[in-house]
C-alpha cells in the first residue's frame, strides 16, 4: 500500500508537470513577444507595482514581481523539497550511494562553471560574472524533462531535482556570501529559533501539515529579511514535515499531493511570464562572442555537463556512489546538459553582478540563448537515447 500511495503521488506530480511544462514555454513566448512590443512598458509597469504592508516594524510591501519570485516560489521549492525527502527517506535516494551523487555532482557542475568564465574573464572588469553559470533554473529544467515523461527512467527525474536544488542552493549560498550588501545575523536568528520548533514538532509527533505551515511563513519573513534568498525557506520548512515508510499516507505526502497542481498550473507559467519579458536591443549580439558571452556560454553548455560527468565518473570508479536506477551515461550527459539551463538564477546573479547596464543586456542575451541551446540539446539527447 505504501508503493501504491507513493506511485500515485510521483505520477501526480510528473503527470501535472508534463501539462504545466507546456503552458509554462507558452507563457514565455508570450512573455517575449510583449517585451519586444510598444505593450512591454505597460507590463514591466505591472510588475512593478508594489502592494502589501509596511510599518517601522514590519515590512511587507513588495513589487508584484518580488512577490513572484520570492513568495511564490518559496512555495515551488517547499514542494520539491518535499519530493527530495520522500525520497530520501522511502525512494530513490535513500541509499547513501545514490544520494551522494547528486549532492557532489551538484558541487562539481557549479565549480567547473566557474572556472572557466574566470579563465576566459579574469582580471576584466567582467570577472565579478564568475556566479552566472553556476546556476540551474530548476523550475525550467524539471519542466524540459518532464517532457520526456516514461521514455527516460523515473529515477532520473529526480536525481535532476535533487542536482538542481542543490545547485540552487550552492548559488543562493554564492549570492549570501559574495553578492549580498550584508547578512542581518539577527533575521536568521529568529528563523533558526523557529526552526528548531518545527524541528521539535516533528520530534513530538505532530501530523498535521498545516501547522508546520504557519510558522513557515515567519520563517519565509525572516529569510527574506536576513539578505539570503528567501526560496531557501520552503526548503527548510519541507524538511521537517513528517513522512514514513508504512501504508499510512503521511502528512509529507498530503501536503505534497495539495502543492502539485497549484505549483505547476499556476505559479511556475505565472513566474516564466514575469521573469522572460527580456528586451531584445542589437547591442546584445555583440556581446555573444565577447569573454563575457562566451564565459557564460561555455560555462554553462560545456561545463555544467563536463562537471557532472567527471563528477559522476569520479564517484563511480571509487564506489562512493551509483547511478539513477536505469540510467545510463547518456543520460547523465542529457542531464547535465538540462542542467545548463541557468535562466532566471543566471539572470538574477548577473543584475547582482555588475553596474555597467551594457554588461547586464549582454548578459541576459547570453544567459537566455544558452539556456535554450542546452534544453534543446538536453531534451533530443534524452528522448533519442533509448
Amino acid at each position: 500500500m505504501a508503493n501504491l500511495i507513493n506511485l500515485n503521488v510521483f505520477k501526480d506530480f510528473f503527470k501535472s508537470s508534463n501539462a504545466g511544462g507546456i503552458l509554462l514555454f507558452i507563457c514565455v513566448i508570450i512573455s517575449m513577444i510583449i517585451a519586444n512590443t510598444p505593450a512591454a512598458p505597460t507590463l514591466q509597469q505591472i510588475l512593478d507595482t508594489k502592494f502589501g504592508f509596511e510599518n517601522e516594524s514590519i515590512h511587507l510591501n513588495y513589487s508584484i514581481l518580488l512577490w513572484i519570485n520570492d513568495g511564490l516560489m518559496a512555495i515551488f521549492f517547499l514542494l520539491v523539497g518535499l519530493e527530495i525527502k520522500r525520497e530520501i527517506v522511502e525512494g530513490e535516494l535513500s541509499s547513501p550511494k545514490k544520494a551522494s551523487l547528486p549532492i557532489l555532482c551538484a558541487i562539481g557542475g557549479a565549480v567547473i562553471p566557474a572556472i572557466i568564465y574566470l579563465s576566459l574573464n579574469a582580471g576584466q572588469e567582467t570577472s565579478s560574472g564568475w556566479g552566472i553559470p553556476m546556476a540551474t533554473d530548476i523550475a525550467f529544467a524539471l519542466a524540459v524533462i518532464n517532457l520526456l515523461g516514461n521514455k527516460i527512467p523515473a529515477s532520473l527525474k529526480i536525481f535532476l531535482a535533487a542536482l538542481a536544488i542543490v545547485d540552487d542552493l550552492i548559488a543562493i549560498l554564492v549570492i549570501a556570501l559574495f553578492y549580498s550588501s550584508g547578512i542581518e545575523l539577527s533575521y536568521l536568528g529568529y528563523a533558526g529559533v523557529l526552526m528548531l520548533v518545527l524541528i521539535v514538532m516533528n520530534r513530538m509527533n505532530v501530523l498535521n501539515p498545516y501547522l508546520y505551515l504557519i510558522p513557515g511563513v515567519f520563517i519565509w519573513y525572516f529569510v527574506h529579511h536576513s539578505g539570503i534568498h528567501a526560496t531557501i525557506a520552503g526548503v527548510l520548512v519541507a524538511m521537517t514535515i513528517p513522512t514514513n515508510d508504512t501504508n499510512i499516507e503521511s502528512p509529507l505526502e498530503r501536503l505534497e499531493h495539495a502543492l502539485v497542481k497549484p505549483v505547476n498550473f499556476i505559479i511556475i507559467p505565472l513566474f516564466a511570464f514575469a521573469n522572460t519579458n527580456i528586451t531584445l536591443e542589437s547591442e546584445m549580439i555583440a556581446g555573444l562572442t565577447s569573454n563575457l558571452g562566451l564565459g557564460i556560454t561555455l560555462g554553462l553548455l560545456l561545463g555544467k555537463p563536463v562537471g557532472i560527468l567527471l563528477t559522476s565518473f569520479i564517484c563511480k570508479s571509487i564506489k562512493l556512489s551509483t547511478l539513477p536506477e536505469g540510467a545510463n551515461w547518456f543520460h547523465i550527459l542529457g542531464v547535465g546538459l538540462l542542467a545548463g539551463i541557468g535562466f532566471t538564477m543566471s539572470i538574477f546573479i548577473a543584475i547582482l553582478s555588475f553596474a555597467d547596464p551594457m554588461h547586464i543586456a549582454e548578459a541576459k542575451l547570453s544567459i537566455l540563448l544558452t539556456s535554450l541551446a542546452a534544453g534543446v540539446i538536453g531534451y533530443l539527447v534524452l528522448r533519442i537515447k533509448k
